[in-house]
Formats: structure tokens, C-alpha cells, sequence
């Protein structure tokens, strides 16, 4: 003997239900698909742009380069020389170096050799394009 009835599932929608199984054994088969989810209506990382975006948030995430960042912006012309980096922070130039061609492989600041010293600076539009993607690819 087979009972439908209409239940509410877990997101509040209606959905028919029907007991096939008897009295003894009450298995219901769900007869309506459950539509549980809200349709997506914003864009959504594809693998490759969660990969970029995950190696910049990682680069970001330490705050020595959080703290280089900031450095090399607030210098003339966004481009600072390792060697004004390393006071500001109390750290070697070896470790801030470490630091820096984290954030050029990030895609975060440029790197050019003049003679014995390197200079960085922030790549054009970089950080604007990473708040943009956290912005329209994962929150709005």
C-alpha cells in the first residue's frame, strides 16, 4: 500500500513524498526533485584563478610582506632598492630578499637589477585586480 504526503525539506521547499515500503519498513521515495539551492548568479573562480589568487592571498598572509608592500608603495615612485627595505623591518637583506621574490612570483611587485642591488615595485593594477576578484569572484 503506497501513502503519498507533501513535506517540507530541509531549504523549506514542498516536495511529494511517497511510501512505498509499507507500514513496517516507511522508506520514502521523493517523487518531486528537491531543489535545495539557490541558482548561481554570479561568476565563479575556474581552477586556474583559484590558483593565482590562492599563491597571492599566501604571499599576503605574512606580515613582513603585508609590511614590504606597504614599504615599497609609500617610496617615490612605488619602487624601493632592498637595501631601504631592510632597516624598517629589523631584518636582514638576505631575509628580505627571501620576502620579496615571494611577492615577484606572486605577480604582486617587479624586481630589476642595477648593479649590486635590487629594486622593486609594485606591479601596475596588481593589487586592484586581486581586491577585484575577491570582490566579484567570490563575494558579490
Amino acid at each position: 500500500m503506497n501513502h503519498a504526503s507533501t513535506t517540507v525539506n530541509a531549504c523549506g521547499r514542498l516536495i511529494r513524498v511517497i511510501n512505498t515500503a509499507g507500514p513496517r519498513h516507511p522508506l520514502p521515495v521523493i517523487t518531486q526533485p528537491a531543489v535545495c539551492c539557490s541558482p548561481l548568479i554570479g561568476r565563479i573562480l575556474d581552477g586556474a584563478a583559484a590558483e593565482r589568487l590562492a599563491s597571492a592571498l599566501k604571499a599576503l598572509a605574512e606580515p613582513t610582506r603585508l609590511r614590504l608592500i606597504s614599504l615599497v608603495a609609500a617610496h617615490d615612485g612605488a619602487e624601493a632598492c632592498v637595501c631601504d627595505l631592510t632597516d624598517p623591518v629589523g631584518l636582514s637583506q638576505p631575509t628580505v630578499s627571501h620576502h620579496m621574490k615571494v611577492l615577484v612570483d606572486a605577480g604582486l611587485l617587479e624586481r630589476e637589477q642595477r648593479g649590486k642591488w635590487a629594486y622593486y615595485r609594485l606591479v601596475p593594477g596588481a593589487l586592484n585586480a586581486l581586491a577585484d576578484q575577491l570582490a566579484t569572484g567570490i563575494g558579490r
